[in-house]
């Protein structure tokens, strides 16, 4: 059976993700599940989450480009070269073998030689932009792609048409009212308590789960309260130490969650990062959420993704420099206190995500496929 479309794009939870998503509604569609290929890279989380699905995949030996002036990231970048020819030659040898009609780039470095080997092969390819800010591997690709399908209005990339972003179908049909109660069963967090939910991509991020512990240790003796706290598994030994709820606040402490259709539905709050995935999902879902952005990603974009949301009252957006202690337990405080704010939130944000619920991704890239184009 020939290949229908060569999905691409990894590293992170980020770009794995989106990806997923894109090849789920792809099978939604009427495509076989075995005419979707997965295209990432060997030191990715796509390792771990990819292979579950089901979906055919390859993981090329290439790496992003380190900022860092330490040792070791000059000796990744030193090797980069030499990897990124190597990877082109096996995405070459693998477009001659799968023949796709279309290659869909969802961004990263990881993205990079399967797209660029379709574009010397001639195959038509999508580059799918999510960020309100294009990253690099984008902008690099976009002026030859067939289409740029964009979360928003007024992207500076070629071609650009507003499909939105790409959600897992699992979010895009999700009542987080309807799965509540089953949600917090199957994720043992109490039906009767305010449940705030922290997940900051699957790196996590050390200067917000320091933030959380030290509000878990204020609010100690709040029964009314649970955290739900995924803070990446490479900062889970030294974790703040769970707390079981019995005479105060309940703190669950894990490394990475993968179910977060429940999480979502389970959470009265959220409390994430600003990547371009998760605000999308947040928005597609209607989850009420404090957005802390990464200050350190390419030209601050995750500012830039937040205010997507907050500008139109849809997120609370805290700047890393704000997100103290005091803040974050005010914030918590206030939306117990008023049930109907936090309403407010999730009604913006269900209402800002009605263009990724939308199906027009799908489309754009079967017209690529079709030689269409935008």
């Amino acid at each position: 059976m020939n290949t229908f479309a060569v999905v691409t794009g990894g590293g992170t939870s980020g770009h794995v993700l989106p990806a997923l998503a894109v090849a789920e509604s792809l099978v939604a569609a009427g495509h076989a599940k075995d005419t979707i290929h997965y295209v990432g890279t060997r030191r990715g989380v796509e390792t771990t989450l990819v292979p579950p699905t089901g979906f055919p995949h390859t993981f090329l030996d290439i790496v992003g480009l380190q900022r860092g002036l330490g040792r070791r990231d000059l000796a990744r970048n030193m090797a980069l070269p030499f990897k990124l020819v190597r990877s082109l030659r096996e995405a070459t040898r693998l477009l001659r073998d799968l023949r796709p009609t279309v290659v869909v780039n969802l961004g990263g470095y990881g993205s990079f030689p399967a797209t660029w080997a379709a574009r010397r092969a001639g195959i038509p390819y999508v580059v799918v932009s999510y960020d309100r800010r294009p990253g690099l591997v984008s902008r690099l690709l976009a002026k030859r792609a067939a289409v740029c399908a964009v979360a928003f209005e007024g992207s500076a990339l070629p071609h650009a048409e507003v499909t939105g972003a790409p959600v897992r179908s699992e979010l895009l049909t999700l009542d987080r009212s309807a799965a509540r109660d089953n949600a917090r069963d199957e994720l043992a967090l109490p039906r009767d308590r305010f449940v705030v939910a922290v997940v900051c991509g699957s790196l996590g991020a050390a200067a917000v789960n320091d933030v959380v512990s030290a509000a878990v240790e204020r609010l100690a003796d709040r029964s009314d309260l649970a955290v739900f706290h995924a803070v990446g598994d490479r900062f889970l030994t030294s974790a703040a130490p769970v707390r079981d709820g019995t005479s105060g606040i309940l703190y669950r402490v894990i490394g990475y969650e993968q179910r977060m259709p429940q999480l979502y539905a389970a959470a009265d709050l959220m409390v994430t990062r600003a990547g371009a995935g998760t605000i999308a999902e947040l928005a597609a879902v209607g989850a009420p959420a404090i957005v802390v952005p990464w200050p350190g990603a390419a030209e601050n974009h995750q500012l830039d993704n937040a205010k997507v949301l907050s500008d139109r009252g849809a997120a609370v957006l805290i700047e890393q420099v704000d997100f103290t202690v005091e803040r974050l337990a005010a914030e918590i405080d206030r939306f117990v206190a008023d049930p109907r704010q936090l309403d407010a939130l999730a009604r913006a944000a269900h209402e800002a995500g009605a263009v990724h619920r939308s199906g027009r991704l799908v489309g754009a890239i079967e017209r690529a496929a079709a030689g269409g184009g935008s």
